[in-house]
Order: C-alpha cells, then sequence, then structure tokens
C-alpha cells in the first residue's frame, strides 16, 4: 500500500513568461513608422534644494523650530530622464519569451507528487482553462499597463505587439488606444474595435503556454507625454547609501533608461481578482499570499484558505478541487514561477 502523499522538500517552478528589460526612447508621436528616428534616452544627475515639507510631531511644531529647519537647506543630487524638447513621445520596447511545461516543475524530489500534479495541470489545460489567464495576459500588453507612471503620464498610449519567428516579424497586433482599456476593470475587457486582435493575441499567449513551440513576442509601446517632459525608468534600490551620495538613483542598461524587467512581469501578471476583499476590487499581481505592497496589505490570508499553498495542497494531497477561479490563481502562481517546497519545521 502506497503512504500518504506529501508535498515536495524540493519543488520549483521556472517562470514561463519571461520578459526583458524595456529601454526607453524618444521621438514625435507621428513618427511611430520611423525607427531611424528614435534616440535613446540617458539619465542625468541633477542637484536641487528641497525645503522642509515632512509632518511634524507636535514637540517640533514650534515656530523657532521650524524657521530653524528651513534655514537649513536640504540639498538633493537625484536622478532624471527626460524627452529632448524636439520630442513629445516616449518610446518603450521589451521581448516577452512564453515557454511551455507549465505542469513540468524545474526540481521535484517526490515522483508520485509529480506524477499527481501532472494529471491534474493536463486536466485543466485540456478544458481549455488557460485561455483566461492568457486573455488577462494579453490585455495587460494590449493596455500598456507595463509602462506604470509613464501611463498615467500620458495624453495618448499606442501599442504593437509582435510575434517573431527565426528574428522576423510574422504578425503584428496594433492597438491604437490603450487608454480605452481600463486599468481596474475586474473583468478585463476590451472595446469593440480591440476585440478581434485581443482575441487573436490570447491564442498565441495560450499557445505558448501550453504548446511546444518557441513563442517570442516583441512589444513596442508609444507615449504621447508632451515635449521635454520627465519619463519614469526603474528606480534602483541602494542598500548601503552614505552621506553625500545620490537620493535617487534611475536604472539604465548601455547608458539607456530602462524600467526593470521584473517590474514588466509584475505588470503582465496583475490579473488576480479572485481574492476576498470588499475594499479592493481592482486586479493584483499573482503572488502566494496577494501581497500588494503599496497598501501594505496581504489579500489571500492562509486564514481565508485562499493562499497559493492552501489551495494547491488541498487540490494535490487532499483531492479537494477548488473552484475553477482559485484554479486560475494556483496556475497562475505556477506560470509566475518560485520555489514552493515544504519547509521542515525546526524544533530546538
Amino acid at each position: 500500500m502506497a503512504g500518504k502523499l506529501e508535498t515536495p522538500s524540493v519543488l520549483a517552478f521556472e517562470r514561463k513568461l519571461d520578459p526583458s528589460d524595456a529601454l526607453f526612447y524618444g521621438g514625435c508621436w507621428n513618427d511611430q513608422a520611423v525607427d531611424n528616428n528614435w534616440d535613446s534616452i540617458s539619465v542625468h544627475e541633477k542637484s536641487v534644494r528641497g525645503v522642509i515639507s515632512n509632518r511634524l510631531k507636535a514637540k517640533d511644531q514650534d515656530p523657532a523650530k521650524i524657521d530653524a529647519s528651513i534655514e537649513n537647506a536640504n540639498l538633493q543630487t537625484v536622478d532624471v530622464a527626460l524627452l529632448p524638447h524636439k520630442y513629445d513621445t516616449l518610446k518603450t520596447c521589451f521581448t516577452l519569451r512564453i515557454l511551455s511545461g507549465i505542469a513540468n516543475p524545474s526540481v521535484c524530489n517526490n515522483t508520485q507528487y509529480q506524477e499527481k500534479l501532472l494529471s491534474i495541470i493536463n486536466k485543466y489545460i485540456q478544458s481549455d482553462s488557460i485561455s483566461e489567464l492568457a486573455r488577462r495576459y494579453a490585455y495587460n500588453l494590449a493596455s500598456g499597463r507595463f509602462l506604470w507612471r509613464n501611463r498615467i503620464c500620458s495624453e495618448q498610449v499606442a501599442v504593437n505587439i509582435e510575434l517573431l519567428e527565426n528574428g522576423s516579424q510574422k504578425q503584428l497586433w496594433k492597438f491604437n488606444n490603450s487608454l480605452t482599456f481600463s486599468l481596474n476593470d475586474s473583468n478585463f475587457v476590451a472595446s469593440q474595435e480591440a476585440t478581434d486582435q485581443l482575441r487573436a493575441l490570447t491564442k498565441i499567449i495560450a499557445t505558448g503556454l501550453t504548446g511546444n513551440r518557441y513563442t517570442l513576442l516583441k512589444i513596442t509601446a508609444f507615449a504621447r507625454m508632451g515635449a521635454g517632459q520627465e519619463v519614469f525608468p526603474s528606480q534602483e534600490l541602494i542598500l548601503d547609501r552614505g552621506r553625500g551620495k545620490k537620493s535617487r538613483t534611475l536604472y539604465t542598461v548601455d547608458e539607456t533608461a530602462a524600467i526593470h524587467s521584473q517590474k514588466i512581469g509584475n505588470a503582465i501578471r496583475t490579473i488576480d481578482t479572485w481574492y476576498l476583499d470588499e475594499d479592493a476590487i481592482e486586479p493584483i499581481a499573482v503572488e502566494p499570499y496577494g501581497s500588494v505592497t503599496t497598501r501594505g496589505k496581504a489579500l489571500r490570508q492562509p486564514k481565508q484558505q485562499l493562499d497559493f499553498y492552501t489551495l494547491l495542497d488541498k487540490w494535490i494531497i487532499e483531492d479537494k478541487e477548488p473552484d475553477l477561479e482559485q484554479q486560475h490563481f494556483v496556475i497562475a502562481m505556477l506560470i509566475r514561477g518560485g520555489v514552493f517546497g515544504k519547509a521542515e519545521d525546526k524544533t530546538e
């Protein structure tokens, strides 16, 4: 008689949506089709004199103390990235590699568990449930969600998505009005004019995740922000920032302003609307505990039994199939990738 199935101590999945860094270029809105008319955007330092603006404690609100604080200038050196004054549009480019093999962990030290996992995920794929995930990923690409603050600051946004094969364009989808895609729509419903293109892109992404073919997309976004306006690459995390050093360091690739691939990936997987929270209805990034760092909150608490680990164990170990929405979440977590083995309990 076989022993009880247990979660492996070693279990890991490679991410299946693998974006590159996104590079920034400047040009004019009407030159979208002319590749040679776009110049890379560099990062520059500037020094500024700041004034006191933080909330003061009651003991520090004495007029004399405030006057003394204002006399001490808050000198800062920061990085900035700007469109040249002859250009009004930010061009952002990156590639997205889509890999298959969702049901195959990169590492697993329990053969019985791996076989059970393979069977359950293949059943999910055969039911075509993967199309719902692919539709949401496609929506986030078409909407330009990956532009982050640059999207919010734009008058117009257009996104072109190419399917590449042997380095050449095989298919092209053009979304000329990406701002019509709501970032807070929990149903991810596109405008009527974009529906057919979005459907075709969804099929390509679903095939990439479930088939055997190599799938590579090139995404190019155009954001009309205004001549000379500031643009927003990723900010570097500097753990040891001593006195006199820059207070803001921006990310560059070969001296070109850029967004981290991790931040691009976070935007693409912002598809989770299946959590339980009456105060939040917008999509969040797929994370094991539904972490939303901007709110300092986890929306998938283990006590709700909606966190990834509880759902996975119930599905694989206990044969308790989650409802379809939570199945979507579990599969999206496997597409996200990570190390999911069971930690050993250490006793004194």
